[in-house]
């Protein structure tokens, strides 16, 4: 008799473990791509500074990619205080939380209960007792098996969902740090265009009382005074122009570090380099390094696995319920043998006709999965053009600095030229003053293609997915 007894419970198990085995869902595969050519090298033969290489300048840490102790202290004031970086630390802790939950769903669920009921049948009922009593102290447990992998691809999509946060985060500290260094290398640019500023006013000022010399002593007229007096002005104005453009950098620096508006120490522009080698490494590696292409196939994943577990709920669902506990009409007897109760129980669910929301629910996800894909692949896209237009920006710039400091140097030399022949007689005094304002353009420019170069090197950091490390 006890081996019949435990024939049902065995060709059950032996049920349950053939079932396991069919899951309908499918394994995540990347999509082939072809990432040989995101973006172009061939802008590489003019500059011997920029090499491929299998090691990008991404895999660089961001303490070690900048040299300036000042902007290395700011950039980790921004990461701790920063208000975008602390959202994006909260996102990641509410996805961790769905993770956990993801990874509970294996284990069966277990709950106690303690009741009371009293039941008064009518008196024209068959049960002789009236007043009836009912006392009990129990266990539920209650299970469903994993059988088509339901509960597996609802894991990985915690997981990618907490994956994605976890990369956009890393999103959030690449545009910060890359913010951080553009608007501190700003700063230092206009400390020194406000230096030039303010010894364009002192020459000015002294070529003013110059030529107001000369026009006294009769060798220029009221017209080359009031135009250098007017020159003058336009410095004075350039001045005010560049103290403003310093204020609002300053503050605009300080919202990213989450503080007050305030001044902030800096230091000069002239001592600012780039030690790391500038390795590009190769295309593909925009799938490792890059947050958000990282972060758009995980948002991928997600919509894959959801379309998974849409898919399983086609297919019929098993839950096994068990109870135990004790169970008695009188109080003085609920606590004892033969109070004892317990109960199993399992059943099969097949979805037949639910006004089709389980087969909606399996269209929106495989549209969802589509449009993550589409994500996916247009933001590797605009990962290689980042990177083509970053690396083109580098190489101007490079060439830039070059060309402005010959017209730097040569024009002046004509200055020189002009006062002189100016002090010979042999120059129309507007001459003198074209050279003066070519020459202060052309200073200002130099300090722009500096800061350029700068700003160069950081965005084809950022572009390459540099940053976040």
């Amino acid at each position: 008799m006890k081996k019949k007894y435990y024939i049902p419970y065995m060709l059950f198990g032996l049920m349950m473990i053939s079932v396991s085995s069919c899951y309908v869902s499918k394994k995540y595969q990347r999509p082939s791509m072809a990432t040989s050519d995101l973006f172009r090298t061939d802008q590489l033969m003019d500059s011997a500074s920029l090499v491929m290489d299998s090691i990008s300048m991404a895999e660089v840490s961001w303490q070690n990619f900048f040299s300036d102790d000042l902007l290395k202290g700011y950039i980790q004031q921004g990461l701790d205080s920063n208000l975008d970086i602390r959202i994006a630390l909260k996102n990641i802790d509410a996805a961790a939380a769905f993770v956990k939950q993801g990874k509970a769903t294996y284990e069966p669920t277990l709950t106690g209960s303690l009741t009371y009921s009293h039941i008064r049948n009518s008196k024209s009922s068959k049960i002789p007792q009236r007043d009836v009593d009912n006392f009990g102290l129990g266990v539920n447990a209650s299970y469903e098996p994993d059988i088509w992998g339901k509960i597996h691809s609802q894991d990985k999509a915690f997981v990618a969902a907490y994956l994605q946060t976890v990369e956009a985060h890393n999103a959030v500290k690449s545009r910060l740090i890359a913010s951080i260094a553009t608007l501190y290398y700003q700063l230092m640019a206009v400390d020194n265009q406000v230096a030039i500023a303010k010894q364009s006013i002192l020459s000015r000022d002294s070529s003013l009382q110059t030529t107001k010399a000369l026009m006294q002593s009769g060798q220029l007229t009221a017209v080359a005074v009031k135009q250098t007096e007017a020159q003058l002005y336009e410095a004075q104005l350039l001045l005010l122009s560049l103290q403003q453009q310093k204020r609002i950098f300053e503050n605009a620096f300080c919202l990213l570090l989450n503080q007050p508006a305030h001044a902030v120490v800096r230091n000069s522009l002239a001592d600012q380099e780039v030690t790391t080698p500038l390795r590009l490494g190769v295309t593909s590696a925009l799938l490792a390094n890059r947050p958000d292409v990282r972060q758009a196939e995980f948002v991928l994943i997600n919509a894959f696995e959801l379309t998974n577990m849409a898919k399983s709920n086609f297919y019929p669902s098993l839950t096994i319920t068990a109870g135990t506990g004790f169970q008695s009409a009188d109080i003085e007897k609920w606590v004892g043998l033969n109070a004892i109760f317990a109960n199993v129980a399992g059943g099969l669910v097949q979805p037949i006709l639910n006004r089709r929301q389980i087969k909606t629910a399996y269209e929106v996800a495989k549209a969802k999965q589509a449009q993550a894909l589409f994500n996916y692949q247009k933001i590797l896209l605009v990962a290689g053009n980042d990177v083509s237009n970053a690396l083109f920006n580098y190489q101007t710039e490079v060439q830039s600095i070059d060309i402005i400091e010959r017209e730097y140097t040569a024009l002046r030399t004509a200055v020189d030229y002009s006062n002189q022949l100016l002090l010979n007689g042999l120059a129309n005094y507007l001459e003198v003053l074209t050279a003066r304002q070519s020459a202060l353009m052309a200073e200002l420019n130099l300090v722009n293609a500096r800061l350029g170069h700068l700003i160069a090197v950081v965005d084809l950091y950022q572009a390459l997915g540099g940053g976040w490390r």
